[in-house]
C-alpha cells in the first residue's frame, strides 16, 4: 500500500474511528491495559508458533508488550492515516531521533540548527561509532550515504528562515544518493505534509501537538512502505524503546481532537505573531511599550525567497503555533515569562496551555534575549491583553528589582 493510499484529510471522522478495526467488545473508550505479556493459545500439532508469520501491524492476538499492544497498535494506525504513510511510536522524540540514525547509518549527517537535543542525539550516536561520522551543514555538497536532517518549520531560536524547502533539499540529497529527514514537529497534519515533497522519513515529537496536553513523553516515525516499517518495528523491539500503555492510552485519546486543537493554535498564532510585529524595533503599539521588541520570527511573516519558494504553500494547513520574540533587553526576557497570567513560565510546546519560556534557560546556545511561545487554546484577545499587561509591567523602573 503506498502513502498515497495510506493518506486521508485530517478530519475528526478519521481520528475518531481510523482504528476502529481494532475496536472490541462493548467499551467506547478503550481501557488501560498494563499487562506485560498475553495468555498464548494451545499450539496446534505441538508446533511452536513461528514469528515470522505473525502481523506485527496488524495483530490478531498480543504476546509481550515489548512487541505489541492493542492501545499503541491503534495510535499508529490514526498516526499512518492522517501522515500518509506507516507510522511507529517511540518512548519520546528522542528515542524516534536515535531510531533513525540505526535505520539510516549515515557516512555523513547534514544538519542546520533546530532542535539541541537532536544535536546531543546525534553526538551519543557519533560515540557509538567512535566519533567517525562527520557532520556538514544543509547548503554543503551532498555525497551518496549522506542523510539530510531538515527541521521544518525550525525550532524558534531566533533564525531568519522559519520554513525550510523541503523539495529543493529533496532533489539535493537524493540526486547525490542521500536521504532526506524531516522532522515535522512544529507542523503536524493538517499543517505540513512532508513526504507530498519528497522526504523519506518524517520525524515528530509527539511529546508536543499530537500528546497536546502536557503529559505525555512520545516520539514518532513516519515512514512510506511496509518493509521499512517491519525494519523500524525490529529495531525498535531490540533497543527497547516503545512507549508505556499509559503514555500510549493518553495518545490515543489525545489525538481525537487534533483537527480542534492544532487550527485554533495556528490561527491564534498568526494573530498573535502579526500584532506583536507591528512593535518591532522598539516602537510603541496599542498597549505596548516602546523599547521592548526588537523581532518577532514567525513563518506567516518569512515570504517567498530568492529561488521563489513560497512558504504558505508548503504549509498548506496553517503556520506554526510556536514561535519566537527578540526582546530589547536580556532582562525583559528574564522577567516576562513570570509576569504573565494565562502563559505558563515552561518549556515544551504544543499542549492546550500557551506556554512561554526565556529560551536560554533551557538552551544555553541561545541567545538571553530570545522568549519563546507556544499559543495553547486560549482566546487571542485574552493572550493579548496579558501579554500587553505584562511588558508595561516589565518597564517600569521597580520590575528590575
Amino acid at each position: 500500500m503506498s502513502p498515497k493510499t495510506l493518506h486521508q484529510r485530517l478530519t475528526g471522522t478519521v481520528l475518531v474511528h481510523g482504528d476502529d478495526e481494532f475496536a472490541h467488545g462493548q467499551e467506547v473508550a478503550p481501557s488501560i491495559s498494563v499487562t506485560s505479556t498475553f495468555r498464548a493459545p494451545l499450539p496446534q500439532n505441538n508446533i511452536p508458533p513461528n514469528p515470522e508469520d505473525f502481523d506485527f501491524r496488524n495483530p490478531t492476538r498480543h504476546i509481550y508488550s515489548r512487541y505489541t499492544q492493542n492501545i499503541s497498535t491503534r495510535a499508529e494506525h490514526v498516526l499512518s492515516k492522517i501522515n500518509g504513510g506507516y507510522a511507529m511510536t517511540y518512548a519520546s522524540g528522542l528515542a524516534a531521533s536515535y531510531a533513525a540514525l540505526v535505520y539510516f547509518r549515515p557516512k555523513r549527517i547534514a544538519i542546520s540548527g533546530g532542535y539541541h537535543g537532536c544535536h546531543n542525539t546525534i553526538a551519543v550516536y557519533q560515540h557509538s561509532h567512535g566519533s567517525d561520522l562527520p557532520i556538514i551543514g544543509i547548503d554543503d555538497e551532498f555525497r551518496p550515504g549522506d542523510l539530510c536532517w531538515l527541521e521544518t518549520p525550525l525550532n524558534p531560536t531566533g533564525e531568519a528562515r522559519r520554513v525550510v524547502d523541503i523539495k529543493f533539499y529533496a532533489d539535493k540529497v537524493h540526486a547525490a544518493g542521500g536521504k532526506l529527514l524531516v522532522d515535522s514537529t512544529f507542523a503536524p497534519p493538517p499543517l505540513q505534509y512532508p513526504f507530498k515533497w519528497g522526504a523519506d522519513m518524517v520525524l515528530h515529537s509527539g511529546t508536543k501537538y499530537f500528546g497536546g496536553h502536557s503529559d505525555l513523553l512520545c516520539g514518532v516515525l513516519v515512514v512510506q512502505s511496509g518493509d521499512e516499517w517491519k525494519t523500524l518495528w525490529t529495531h525498535r523491539t531490540f533497543l527497547g524503546s516503545m512507549m508505556g500503555s499509559l503514555e500510549s492510552w493518553l495518545l490515543l485519546r489525545s489525538l481525537r481532537t487534533l483537527h480542534l486543537r492544532v487550527p485554533r493554535q495556528s490561527e491564534s498564532a498568526e494573530g498573535l505573531a502579526r500584532w506583536l510585529s507591528l512593535a518591532e524595533g522598539g516602537k510603541a503599539h496599542d498597549g505596548i511599550p516602546a523599547g521592548v521588541i526588537d523581532k518577532v520570527w514567525h513563518s506567516s511573516l518569512q515570504g517567498t525567497d530568492d529561488r521563489g519558494f513560497n512558504p504558505k504553500v508548503q504549509m498548506e494547513g496553517g503556520w506554526n503555533p510556536t514561535f519566537s520574540i527578540f526582546l530589547i533587553d536580556s532582562e525583559y526576557a528574564r522577567l516576562l515569562p513570570h509576569s504573565l497570567k494565562y502563559f505558563i513560565p515552561a518549556t515544551s510546546l504544543g499542549g492546550v496551555e500557551s506556554l512561554i519560556e526565556q529560551r536560554s534557560s533551557v538552551d544555553p546556545s541561545a541567545d538571553p534575549r530570545l522568549v519563546r511561545i507556544s499559543v495553547g487554546v486560549e482566546d487571542l484577545e485574552d493572550l493579548k491583553s496579558d501579554l500587553r499587561r505584562a511588558f508595561q509591567e516589565i518597564v517600569r523602573p521597580q520590575a528590575r528589582l
